[in-house]
C-alpha cells in the first residue's frame, strides 16, 4: 500500500504546528505504560506535538519512561490514582489550542474518571480517538454518541472484540462471527469510524452516508501483546493531526501498525514481540510504503 502524498511530503518551510498537536488523556497509577506507548507512537508516526494528560502523581515517574519529546499536563486525581472529574476545567482550557484528542489508554474505570471521559466526549469539539477505558465509559451511554453536540466531529472508536461486545451487550463469539457486518452497522448507526481490532482488523466508516470498509491483511499473532492497541491509537491520532480524514487515518494506521509488527516479528520472533518493538519499526514500515 502506498501512503498518501499528504503524509510523505512536507513543505520546506513547514513547522511543527503544521502536523498536529495531539492531546492524550491516558494513564493511571497501575497503567502508566499505556500512556507512554501511545504518546511515543504518535510522535514516531509524524505528530508535530504531543501532550500527555496524566494523574499528577504520575508526572515524575512518567518523565523517566516517556519519549523525551512528549510534554505532560499533570491533572487532579482520585484516591485510586486516576484522573478525576475535577480535572475537567483544566483539560477544557488546555485543549482549546490542540488539534486532536485521544481518550482512554490506561485511564482506569473509577467512576469519577468515567464521568470525566463522557463529559469530554460530549462537550469537546475536537476530532477524537476513543480507546480502551474510553470505550468502557460509553457502555450503557452509546445513545449520547448520537447527540447533536457531536454533529460534524470526527470520532474514531477502536474496540477489540471484547470491548465491542461490551458496547453492544452481545457475546464476543457473535462479534467474531460477523466482524464486518457488526463494524459497518455500528459505524452507520452512531455516525463514527470504527476500528474493530483483531485478525483482519476491520475499519468501517459512514461519512456523508457513504459506507466505506477496509479489511487489513498485515499483522501477526505476536502482536497480541500488552500495549499493542495503545500504539495503534497513537498512530491513528498522528495521521488525523496531519490532515487525513478519519477513515483514511484509521486505514493507513492499521496497515502500517500491522506491517511494523510483521517487521518486528521477523527480527524478534512472534513469541518475543512486545509493543515497543512495533514503535521501533514504524519508520521502516513507512519506508516500504513510499
Amino acid at each position: 500500500m502506498r501512503l498518501p502524498t499528504q503524509l510523505l511530503r512536507r513543505k520546506s518551510n513547514a513547522h511543527k504546528g503544521d502536523f498536529g498537536h495531539i492531546f492524550i488523556l491516558a494513564g493511571s497509577a497501575r497503567f502508566s505504560g499505556a500512556a507512554a506507548l501511545c504518546a511515543a507512537s504518535a510522535m514516531r508516526a509524524g505528530a508535530g506535538l504531543v501532550t500527555l494528560g496524566i494523574p499528577e502523581s504520575l508526572n515524575q515517574a512518567i518523565i523517566k519512561i516517556k519519549a523525551k519529546e512528549v510534554m505532560t499536563l499533570p491533572l487532579p486525581q482520585t484516591r485510586e490514582g486516576t484522573v478525576s472529574l475535577s480535572a475537567y476545567k483544566k483539560i477544557r482550557n488546555f485543549i482549546k489550542d490542540i488539534d486532536i484528542a485521544v481518550m482512554g489508554p490506561g485511564l482506569g474505570q473509577d467512576s469519577s474518571t468515567q464521568k470525566l471521559i463522557r463529559k469530554l466526549i460530549l462537550e469537546t469539539d475536537k476530532p477524537m480517538v476513543i480507546d480502551a477505558d474510553g470505550l468502557r465509559a460509553l457502555v450503557g451511554h452509546l445513545e449520547k454518541v448520537k447527540s447533536k453536540k457531536l454533529k460534524g466531529k470526527s470520532l474514531i472508536l477502536t474496540p477489540h472484540p471484547g470491548e465491542m461486545a461490551g458496547l453492544l451487550e452481545i457475546s464476543v463469539a457473535k462479534v467474531q462471527s460477523k466482524r464486518k457486518d457488526i463494524a459497518k452497522d455500528f459505524a452507520k448507526k452512531y455516525r463514527v469510524t470504527v476500528v474493530l481490532k483483531g485478525h483482519n482488523t476491520v475499519v468501517a466508516d459512514c461519512a456523508d452516508y457513504k459506507n466505506k470498509i477496509y479489511i487489513n491483511k498485515t499483522g501477526n499473532p505476536g502482536m497480541a501483546t500488552a500495549g499493542s492497541g495503545d500504539v495503534l491509537t497513537g498512530m491513528i491520532a498522528a495521521f488525523l493531526g496531519q490532515g487525513l480524514d478519519a477513515f483514511s487515518a484509521a486505514k493507513y494506521a492499521v496497515y502500517l501498525h500491522g506491517l511494523a509488527g510483521d517487521l518486528a516479528a521477523k527480527e524478534k520472533t512472534q513469541i518475543s514481540l512486545i509493543a515497543s518493538d512495533i514503535i521501533e519499526k514504524i519508520p521502516e514500515a513507512i519506508k516500504k510504503c513510499v
